[in-house]
């Protein structure tokens, strides 16, 4: 009896899992569509407007807050906090469709008159939607409907949006959209686009064992059609719906749209996306980038293993002349330039400072806050790459990329106090009151004070962008709430672990740092160290840049895993790199110095920004340029806090393994000297050097005129 329970246990799982057929994400999974409404299958084809955006404004707005048609029935699918950040505003559309309808319709009718003044502000907000090239953002089946249009080399681009209009300047200059159609050439003329043709191509499941069809693509081309008769809509051709620039007189626009299917069953529901994604393709670039960073890598990695295996081997091995089990008689003390550690101590290097080399760094406090933040952005953006990787965070999941991000670093509390307690109980603070609250509140505080700046310029502009209040309440409960007592937990356990154990002591009286020469000055170690890390990551820099501010679609998260491996390794090289010079220039000041140099990746970022905000953007307006530089401070100070930390435990844990590898030497001293030999070193080490001494039948007190003492350094 007993055996008949695990054999059912299997058969039930067994039968389970065979009856399901596929694994979808929640929100994915493909909707059927068919002539006749069923259980399985729906006739609606549901279009959805989103926000509309601007590649010379970073102010977003509703689908409302333009004088378009509305939708009588208007319903608004619930937003994550992923959308809701990045200001989309989805609802529902007056353009409705049935599957397998061809249709040409009228949509609406808007009438602007010349003595009304609320139609005066709807005309003047439209025309600057149409100056600006403010784009419509249409949804069908959870796909973007595209504007495919020729480019270059007789390749075909599909952008995710299309213009409301375009405008020819009063020097007959035509702007955007308007160069596609040689009738659009009167002066200060704006041409609206109140026509749309949409094509929805589907997949049929007639021979696949499934019912109804499933959408694959939806395209549409903008027209701009002045209708002679709006009960009758033109959706052929026409003269353009010219809107003048001076509003002098009554102007009627009649908003209609055409609709065909087509079917397609070579393209399956699964790689729908490829025909936008393709079209942006920039793969040749991606690869030179890896390319490039995989150079910087290797020749990164050629010099520290060159530093480790020659240069480190050499000073270890001249270090330790001396073997484990040697005794060296040594002469009185007045011969002093016989002692063999004085000989040591005459030689440069970085062994010269073993007694400084962990002496607590200025400004701890601040040291172990940033480290601890910094931690904590570190776990988020691995997780986060990581799941994206598998499509977890795929575009078709809108909003899951910020929803994702925002969550972890929340319940990452934990680690950020874990790790800025540690560190700071092992530079000698007591304030651990004050370490706890500035960990959970200065780097977060600073990035939702800016945040907050932002979101009040976008309530006075009226932007959809602008977070409701209902939203910063909830984040604020989220810090407050989840990520502060987090962070509170693992200060606990931070402060409850003991020091951090130092391989070497360290001397009560600081060694004078002699004369550097300018390369191994502070300042510009730190400009250099930020070069090579850069140099690894511009080119991705310019795609995600370009997926903020130029609203151009994401999606090559393996490529950005892998720049962000090869930063890590970078990051990690040069601060080891850089902190060797220094120690071997016997500067010792390396905590604040492996921070900084890593972090001063961000300076470069920062530079990049600029770079591309007068090079590559059009924004125009002081809105839009603080908007842009106030994110800008974000995304730098939280890439100085990541980079920076990857740089100081790179830094941190060479300096600790080249202190603690060397072999234990056997020195000799006068008695009467013997508390100043001591203090060179680490008392632990000493008395364990001793008891091996002992071990092997030398007794100290066999030594009245000497005294001997074995150290690790």
């Amino acid at each position: 009896m007993k055996m008949r329970q695990p054999v059912g246990l299997v058969y039930f799982l067994v039968v389970y899992f065979s009856s399901c057929s596929a694994f979808y994400l929640p929100g994915l999974a493909p909707v059927s569509f068919c002539d006749k409404e069923t259980e399985e299958c729906q006739t609606q084809v549901e279009v959805f407007v989103n926000r509309l955006d601007s590649v010379e404004s970073v102010l977003p707005y509703e689908y409302d807050m333009f004088d378009f048609c509305k939708d009588d029935q208007e319903k608004r699918p619930s937003e994550n906090l992923g959308q809701v950040l990045f200001g989309e505003r989805i609802e529902s559309s007056p353009y409705k469709i049935k599957f397998k309808e061809n249709a040409c319709q009228k949509v609406c009718t808007k009438t602007y008159k010349t003595g009304n003044k609320d139609d005066t502000s709807k005309m003047d907000f439209l025309k600057m939607g149409m100056q600006l090239n403010y784009q419509h953002h249409w949804i069908i089946d959870n796909m973007p409907v595209t504007w495919c249009y020729d480019v270059e080399d007789g390749q075909k681009y599909c952008n995710p949006g299309f213009p409301i209009g375009c405008f020819v300047t009063s020097n007959g200059q035509a702007k955007d959209a308007c160069v596609i159609n040689s009738e659009f050439n009167k002066k200060n003329t704006f041409y609206v686009f109140n026509h749309v043709d949409i094509m929805i191509t589907y997949h049929s499941g007639e021979n696949e064992g499934w019912r109804g069809s499933r959408l694959v693509a939806a395209t549409l081309e903008p027209r701009s059609i002045k209708q002679a008769d709006e009960n009758k809509p033109n959706c052929e051709s026409g003269n353009p719906m010219e809107v003048p620039g001076e509003f002098k007189e009554d102007i009627t626009i009649v908003y209609t749209y055409s609709v065909t299917f087509e079917e397609n069953n070579a393209i399956q529901w699964a790689s729908r996306w490829d025909y936008i994604l393709v079209s942006m393709s920039h793969t040749n670039i991606q690869w030179f980038s890896i390319m490039n960073s995989l150079v910087i890598v290797l020749f990164l990695s050629g010099m520290v293993a060159m530093i480790m295996l020659r240069t480190l081997h050499k000073d270890i091995a001249r270090y330790n002349q001396v073997d484990q089990g040697d005794l060296i008689k040594l002469t009185p003390a007045k011969e002093k330039s016989s002692l063999p550690y004085e000989d040591a101590q005459e030689e440069p290097g970085w062994k010269q400072v073993h007694g400084d080399v962990f002496r607590p760094p200025r400004k701890g406090m601040l040291l172990s806050v940033f480290l601890g933040q910094g931690t904590q952005i570190f776990i988020m953006t691995f997780i986060t790459l990581f799941l994206a990787c598998l499509g977890f965070l795929s575009p078709a999941n809108r909003g899951a990329l910020m929803t994702c991000a925002v969550v972890l670093y929340v319940l990452l509390g934990t680690p950020a106090g874990y790790v800025s307690a540690r560190l700071y109980k092992s530079f000698g603070g007591e304030k651990w009151k004050t370490n706890v609250l500035l960990t959970a509140l200065l780097c977060p505080g600073i990035v939702f004070a800016d945040f907050f700046m932002m979101n009040l310029i976008l309530w006075v502009e009226g932007s959809s962008a602008a977070i409701p209040f209902g939203t910063l309440v909830a984040i604020l409960a989220m810090w407050f709430g989840i990520s502060v007592p987090l962070t509170f937990i693992g200060a606990y356990f931070g402060f409850k672990k003991p020091a951090i154990e130092q391989p070497v002591r360290t001397n009560q009286i600081p060694r004078q740092i002699p004369e550097q020469s300018f390369f191994t000055k502070p300042i510009p170690g730190i400009v250099m160290g930020g070069i090579l890390p850069f140099g690894c990551i511009f080119i991705q820099l310019f795609f995600i840049l370009n997926s903020i501010w130029s609203h151009q679609m994401y999606y090559m998260f393996g490529f950005l895993f892998l720049v962000f491996i090869i930063l890590l390794i970078t990051c990690s090289e040069a601060t080891i790199l850089l902190c060797y010079f220094h120690l071997c220039a016997e500067d010792y000041h390396w905590w604040w110095r492996s921070f900084l140099t890593s972090g001063f990746t961000a300076v470069y970022l920062f530079i990049y920004a600029v770079h591309y905000f007068f090079s590559k953007l059009q924004i125009i307006g002081a809105a839009s340029t603080i908007l842009y530089f106030g994110y800008t401070m974000i995304m730098v100070l939280i890439f100085f806090l990541f980079t920076g930390t990857i740089g100081f435990f790179a830094c941190f844990w060479f300096v600790n393994k080249i202190y603690s590898v060397a072999k234990c030497q056997v020195f000799c001293s006068q008695s009467q000297d013997i508390s100043q030999d001591i203090s060179m070193f680490s008392s632990d080490k000493t008395m364990i050097c001793l008891a091996e001494l002992e071990s092997v039948s030398f007794k100290v007190s066999h030594f009245p005129e000497f005294v001997l003492i074995k150290t690790n350094i």
